[in-house]
Parts: C-alpha cells; structure tokens; sequence
C-alpha cells in the first residue's frame, strides 16, 4: 500500500457510493477519490458537487471522474455498482441481476493492474463478495465484503438503549449471511465485562430473552423497514464502509463482522464467505476470530453458510 498517498476508487456512484463518498469527504478518509459508473454523466456530476464542498471541509481530497485504468495504483477499491433491493425481495433474489455487473467489473479492475484492497458493499454482499475472490484471483485477505458490519452497529445501538449504556460498551455481534439467515450469538454478547446472559439471570424482572429475541428481529429486519419507508438503504452502509477503509488506511488491527473466507473456523472449509468478526488492517482480512459458539448457535451458522453456498452454486 502506498505511505505517499492514499487512493480509493469507487465502482458505482448510486445512493450507498455517494453516501460512502460524502461520509470519505467529510472525515478525510484518503487523499485521493476516483468515481467510476456505468452513467458517465452521472459520475461527473457527482464529483462536481463533492468538489464543491471542498471549501466547507477540513480536506483537500482530490475527487474526479475516472476509468478502470485509475485503479492501477488505487489502494482500496470499493464496489457498490448494482442493482438495488425492491421492496418485499431479498438480497439473494438480487444475486443473478448483479453476478452479470460484477462479471464486467472485476476483471477490469485487476486488468488495469490493481494489487490493492477490493472492499464490496453490493448486495447480496457475501455472494458477491466470493464472485469477486473467484473472478479476480487475489488472495482471500484481500477480498472482503461490508458483511454484518451494519447489522452489529444496529444491534448494538438497540442494545444500548435497551441497557442504557453507551453502545460502544456493548460487545455483541451479529454473525452469518447478511440477510435473513444472520444471527446473534448471545452466549458471546458481553455488556463492558458482563455477560448478557448474567444479566438475566441477575435481573430477571428488568431484562428479559424475549426483549432480546425481539431486539434480533428488529436488526434483521430493519432494511426492510427502511426500504419500505424510503426505498433504499444507504446512509449507514456508506458510513460502515467508510470506517472500514478507516481501518485498512490506519493500520488499526480493529475488528469488524466482515464477509470472509472461513480457512477451516467452525469445521467449515468450502470457498464461502460470510460474516463474521474479524481483525481488519493494511493487509485487508489480516486474522478471522473463531468464536465459541453454543452447539445450537454452530447450527445457526452452519445453516446461514449452507444457504450462501447453494446460491452461489445456483449463479451457474
């Protein structure tokens, strides 16, 4: 990666990249942001505003219009170009629609000669995640996905409110496909030193499993409820992907429920890639952390990665 200037190029301009491309702009999130999109004009117009807004802001990024050729010496690429999510259908109904744009994509960006940091937002995100690694033969670190990472902030912000503490005490994760099979493994969930669990059982008449059952329901289902009221979702995953670029830029070795490729964690060895925590730094997908699992949540898990690896196979 280069030490001179950080550089992302950002594949599809719609509402979660130009989310993610306002969020990089306003947190001085690299030196250098490179639009690519299908709608050329579109792309432009995009960074005309941003570049307008230069002024108001403590950077000096530089923004512009480009082609696939810029991702020569690009350290992160991120991949938002897609179809979006309608209302009532699931991410992985978007699979076959979106396979077809990653089979234009992916090869473009390694042909320019690309040997950075591919990071992927487009739904279904693990799916695309693993065509991405297939369709461009980088290492497996180097391909990974936005994942759960939306859905543990979600969990831990309703958590927080739940337990009033500030959500940043919360330890909890949501782990599995990002979609209707993702879970919370409650056995791992830890509130500043204390277990969750510990606190049901100690508080029995304030903090109750079906409070937190439905607290799961509600991060699974949120994206349906936002789409349902708005038509899309962007503002949080443009800002999760920006605190993951975050991370790869500083070196900060900070965990996230990433989408990526389980090496033989929890006895599962096939190609898929899914959510789970994870140590993110320059390298990209440096260490996958195994978590110990109840057998009834292994299931869940073992469910939720046998569902994403039938559709995969199902995209042939």
């Amino acid at each position: 990666m280069s030490s001179i200037s950080r550089k992302v190029v950002l594949v599809g301009t719609g509402m979660v990249g130009m989310s993610f491309a306002y969020s990089a702009l306003n947190q001085s999130i690299c030196d250098e942001l490179v639009l690519i999109d299908l709608n050329e004009v579109r792309a432009k117009g995009e960074a005309m505003d941003l570049n307008h807004g230069l002024a108001f802001s403590n950077s000096s990024m530089k923004i512009y219009f480009g082609s696939y050729s810029d991702c020569a010496d690009a350290d992160v690429v991120v991949i938002c170009a897609g179809v979006n999510q309608k209302e009532g259908e699931t991410r992985l109904q978007l699979l076959q629609r979106n396979y077809k744009v990653f089979e234009s994509i992916v090869p473009s960006v390694v042909s320019s000669g690309f040997d950075g940091i591919f990071l992927v937002a487009t739904n279904p995100v693990d799916i695309m995640t693993r065509v991405t690694y297939e369709l461009s033969g980088f290492n497996s670190a180097k391909v990974l996905g936005t994942g759960t990472t939306l859905d543990t902030a979600r969990l831990r912000y309703l958590l927080g409110e739940y337990f009033n503490v500030d959500p940043r005490h919360i330890h909890a994760y949501v782990i599995g496909e990002h979609g209707d099979s993702e879970f919370v493994p409650w056995s791992q969930a830890i509130m500043a030193v204390k277990p969750v669990n510990d606190l049901l059982s100690q508080y029995p008449d304030r903090f109750k499993i079906d409070d937190l059952c439905r607290i799961e329901h509600e991060v699974r289902t949120a994206a349906y409820e936002i789409i349902k009221a708005k038509g899309s979702t962007y503002y949080g995953i443009g800002m999760a992907i920006c605190r993951i670029v975050r991370a790869i830029f500083h070196n900060e070795n900070s965990v996230f429920t990433t989408s990526v490729r389980l090496r033989g964690q929890y006895g599962l060895r096939k190609e898929v890639f899914i959510g789970n925590p994870c140590i993110i730094n320059s390298g990209g997908a440096s260490r996958i952390l195994e978590l110990s699992l109840t057998d009834e949540e292994l299931e869940k898990l073992k469910t939720s990665y046998q569902i994403l690896d039938e559709s995969y196979n199902s995209i042939n």
